[in-house]
């Protein structure tokens, strides 16, 4: 039952649902039984996708502890716990301790398995994107380069895992500045995505996206629009307008609407989004926070700053609930707030709030 529910994004019932039985299974089996870990597991999964990110990642460091004293740090089972963790490392802003892991996860895979297979190239591209995500560009383009050539090796060039492992690097060469690089790959990806599953499959449709998020970098806005709106279409086709990937997908068409001044459409679409991200997910899911992070900014940019100031407000609050006080995506609300304090004269209440984000800055250096 909680796989059905999780496959409509019903993710506080399958919360509650994976509650029952976890207690269910640790009384008959105990804590430490591997159905009761892989349940925890499970759980963990539904707290992470109803935003409850702290819970996650504890439920998940008790999993990996388990699972070290029970059957040792190479099982596959500790290793799958391990990447687990570090995921949920990464998407809380802990990005040396998500390193550390990943790289740990990585030379466990590689003693274990010897040869290069699924397990270790996938190993490899967490640890690249992780690189990329602490700034370590150099690191992660020449990590995903080998991956990529890894896979076109073991795999073949239009095998699932290598076409991924190159929308990676497409997007890492973006991060490195190196657009045109970022373009011709991004590019090439999209036309082997649609030979192999055809235009509406999901993965094409993320590859589209990845497209359109290079042309805006390159200030090819006008094209960038163009592929976001067919994209956008073929999601509501596919899969309809409330899956995650299709409010993404809106959430970025709406910011480009705001890159290209067109305004109205921006704020209209932006709205729409909200309310079907909250709709769907609640307002704690951290996608449903950038959102309204996305919206505030097209309201200051409308001119309605007191718009502005009470959805980033809400957004910090909720941020500060989700994530914690120390991780970049709060830092940048608080950010952002006192931009709109500042712009409506509020100059003490941004004086106040810019030493606070100064501060936790210090802290964390």
């Amino acid at each position: 039952m909680a796989e059905i529910f999780a496959g409509a994004a019903y993710w506080p019932q399958v919360e509650r649902l994976e509650e029952q039985a976890l207690s269910v299974r640790a009384q008959l089996f105990g804590e430490q039984h591997p159905v009761t870990l892989g349940t925890m597991l499970d759980l963990a999964t539904a707290y992470w996708h109803s935003g409850k990110l702290e819970e996650a990642e504890k439920l998940e460091e008790k999993v990996l502890l388990l699972r070290k004293q029970e059957i040792g740090e190479e099982h596959p089972d500790t290793l799958k716990a391990m990447t687990s963790l570090a995921a949920t490392y990464r998407v809380r802003g802990k990005l040396q301790e998500a390193e550390e892991l990943e790289e740990k996860v990585l030379l466990l895979r590689k003693r274990v398995s010897g040869d290069y297979n699924s397990d270790i190239l996938n190993a490899m591209a967490n640890l690249s994107a992780t690189y990329r995500n602490r700034g370590k560009l150099e690191e992660a383009e020449k990590l995903g380069e080998e991956v990529v050539l890894l896979c076109k090796q073991v795999f073949g060039e239009l095998h699932p895992d290598t076409l991924t492992c190159m929308a990676n690097l497409a997007t890492t060469y973006r991060s490195c500045g190196k657009l045109e690089e970022a373009e011709k790959l991004a590019e090439e990806v999209v036309s082997l995505r649609k030979l192999v599953n055809g235009d509406h499959h999901s993965d094409t449709l993320k590859s589209m996206t990845n497209l359109a998020a290079t042309y805006k970098s390159r200030r090819k806005l006008q094209k960038a629009e163009t592929l976001q709106e067919e994209t956008l279409s073929l999601y509501k086709q596919a899969i309809g307008e409330c899956d995650p990937s299709t409010l993404v997908c809106m959430v970025n068409l709406a910011t480009t609407y705001r890159d290209r001044v067109k305004l109205r459409e921006a704020e209209k679409l932006g709205e729409e989004v909200l309310q079907l991200h909250k709709q769907v997910f609640g307002e704690r899911d951290p996608d449903t926070l950038i959102s309204m992070t996305n919206l505030a900014a097209t309201y200051w940019e409308c001119g309605k700053l007191q718009r502005a100031e009470v959805l980033q407000k809400e957004v910090l609050l909720l941020s500060k609930e989700v994530i914690g006080k120390d991780p970049p995506d709060t830092l940048n609300c608080m950010t952002n707030l006192a931009i709109t304090y500042r712009s409506r004269g509020k100059l003490q209440d941004a004086e106040k709030l810019e030493e606070e984000v100064q501060s936790l800055k210090d802290k964390t250096q």
